[in-house]
C-alpha cells in the first residue's frame, strides 16, 4: 500500500511539471512590433512561444498539443505593460496605512520598491481583466525618490514576481513653476522658489556619488554604492520632468556625469525638447494623455496627439498613467492607446506605444513586449479591439505562459447583487 501512495505522488508530480504545450489558433495576432498575422498559429511550449505563424501555410496535428484555443473571429495582443506605476505599493488612497510607496527624506536612491510590493493587492486583477498584465513599480518621494523594479502581474509573492528586479533609478528634477491652481487652472502657476537649491543640492550628491564610485572605500555607504551601477551604466537614470527647459537642464545635468542611459518620465513638453532628446537617443515615458492641456493658449487635443508627434519625429515612447487615482486608473491605460489612434498614432504603433516599445524602454525586450519566437507567452486575447472600452472584452489571459483569472472583487460584487435582487 506504501508502495502504491509513493508511485501515485511520483505520477501525480510528473503530471503536474510536465511541459504544457499550447496551441492558439484561427486568431488576429497582433505581433507588438508593427505586424499583423491574421489568421494566425501561435505554438507556446513550457511558457516560452515556439512558434508565430500564419495558419493558412501549414498543416497542424492537433494530437501534438495538450491545449488547444480555437480564437477565431478574436485578437490576440501581447500583454500591456503599464510603467512608472504604484499598483501593489498603494491600495487605498484615503486610508494612510495602505499607501507604502514613499519614504522620508528627499535624497533616496538606496531605497527598493519590490520589497513593498504586494502581489494580492485587490487593484491587480482589475487592471489584468483589461489586458495589463506588466507593471513597473515605482517609488514616489522628492529629489531622488529610489529604484524601481518589473512585475509580472501573477505571483504569489514580490519575489515570484519580478521580471527585472532594480532596473533603475529616479529623479524627480525641480521643476521651473508650481501649479497651484485647482486641477487644469495653470493661470495659477508661479516659479519655483526652490529650485535654484534643489539643483544645487543634486550637484552635490552626485559629485559626491562619482567621488565614491573613483575610488576604493573602507566604509561602505549604501547610498553611494546604489549610485555606482549609473556610472557604468548598468542601470537607468528615470528623470521625471514636464517642462522643456527642466527637461534640457536634467539631460546636460545627467550628461555632465557621463550617464549614457536616460529615460525621461512624464515628458508633457517632449516634442518642443525634441533635438536634444534626438542628439542623445533618449526615449520617452509620457503621462496620462487623458488630460487637459498645459496653458491656456495650447490646443484642447495637446496630448491627444503627442504620441503622433514623437512617432512622426522617430521619438521612442510609451504610453504611462500617471495622474490622480493612477494606480486604480490603469485599467483605462489600453483606452488611451486609442485616443492616440484616433488622434494620428497608426493603430499597431499605438499597440506597440503600451507593449514593444515600453519593453524597450525598460530593456525588458528580449523577454516580452511582443508574440514572438523565443519570448515569454505573456499575451491575451479579446473578443474585440482592446483599445476601444466599448469592444475589450478579454476571454483568455496568460502570464509567463500560465493562465489567469479573468474576475476581480467589482465583478464578483456585481455578480452577487445582481443574483440577490434577481435582475435581468
Amino acid at each position: 500500500m506504501k508502495i502504491k501512495f509513493i508511485l501515485l505522488f511520483i505520477c501525480i508530480n510528473i503530471i503536474c511539471f510536465s511541459q504544457n504545450k499550447i496551441l492558439i489558433i484561427g486568431g488576429t495576432t497582433h505581433v507588438g512590433n508593427g505586424e499583423v498575422v491574421s489568421p494566425s498559429a501561435i505554438v507556446i511550449n513550457n511558457n516560452i512561444i515556439e512558434e508565430v505563424l500564419n495558419q493558412k501555410n501549414i498543416k497542424i496535428d492537433t494530437s501534438q498539443y495538450d491545449t488547444i484555443i480555437n480564437a477565431t473571429n478574436k485578437h490576440i495582443y501581447p500583454g500591456f505593460i503599464i510603467p512608472n506605476s504604484k499598483i501593489g505599493i498603494t491600495e487605498i488612497d484615503a486610508v494612510r496605512a495602505t499607501r507604502d510607496f514613499k519614504e522620508v527624506g528627499c535624497i533616496n536612491p538606496h531605497i527598493r520598491s519590490i520589497i513593498a510590493y504586494n502581489a494580492e493587492s485587490k487593484i491587480i486583477n482589475t487592471v489584468t481583466v483589461n489586458g495589463v498584465l506588466i507593471g513597473q513599480i515605482v517609488p514616489q518621494g522628492d529629489l531622488i525618490t529610489g529604484k524601481s523594479s518589473i512585475v509580472n502581474f501573477k505571483a504569489w509573492n514580490w519575489e515570484d514576481a519580478v521580471l527585472k528586479e532594480d532596473d533603475g533609478i529616479h529623479l524627480n528634477w525641480p521643476q521651473s513653476f508650481i501649479n497651484k491652481g485647482w486641477w487644469g487652472h495653470h493661470k495659477d502657476d508661479e516659479k519655483s522658489k526652490n529650485r535654484v537649491y534643489e539643483i544645487m543640492k543634486l550637484k552635490q550628491f552626485f559629485d559626491q556619488a562619482l567621488s565614491y564610485y573613483n575610488k576604493e572605500n573602507n566604509i561602505v555607504d549604501i547610498k553611494m554604492e546604489s549610485m555606482k551601477d549609473l556610472f557604468d551604466d548598468k542601470k537607468t537614470l528615470y528623470i521625471h520632468a514636464d517642462y522643456v527647459k527642466d527637461i534640457q537642464d536634467a539631460i546636460i545635468f545627467a550628461k555632465k556625469y557621463n550617464i549614457n542611459n536616460i529615460v525621461l518620465v512624464g515628458g508633457d513638453d517632449a516634442i518642443k525638447a525634441k533635438k536634444i532628446l534626438k542628439q542623445h537617443n533618449i526615449p520617452v515615458i509620457l503621462n496620462r494623455i487623458h488630460s487637459l492641456p498645459s496653458t491656456e493658449d495650447e490646443d484642447i487635443d495637446e496630448f491627444y496627439k503627442l504620441p503622433y508627434e514623437l512617432h512622426k519625429n522617430n521619438i521612442l515612447f510609451c504610453l504611462g498613467y500617471k495622474g490622480d487615482m493612477d494606480a486604480m486608473g490603469t485599467r483605462n491605460m489600453p483606452f488611451t492607446a486609442g485616443t492616440a489612434h484616433a488622434f494620428g498614432l497608426p493603430k499597431e504603433a499605438a499597440i506597440s506605444a503600451i507593449s514593444l516599445n515600453a519593453a524597450k524602454i525598460l530593456k525588458i525586450d528580449n523577454y516580452v513586449g511582443s508574440i514572438e519566437k523565443g519570448k515569454i507567452a505573456t499575451l491575451f486575447i479579446s473578443k474585440g479591439d482592446a483599445l476601444d472600452i466599448k469592444s475589450n472584452d478579454i476571454v483568455c489571459g496568460l502570464i509567463n505562459g500560465e493562465f489567469i483569472e479573468l474576475i476581480n472583487h467589482q465583478e464578483k460584487l456585481y455578480n452577487k447583487f445582481y443574483k440577490k435582487y434577481n435582475l435581468k
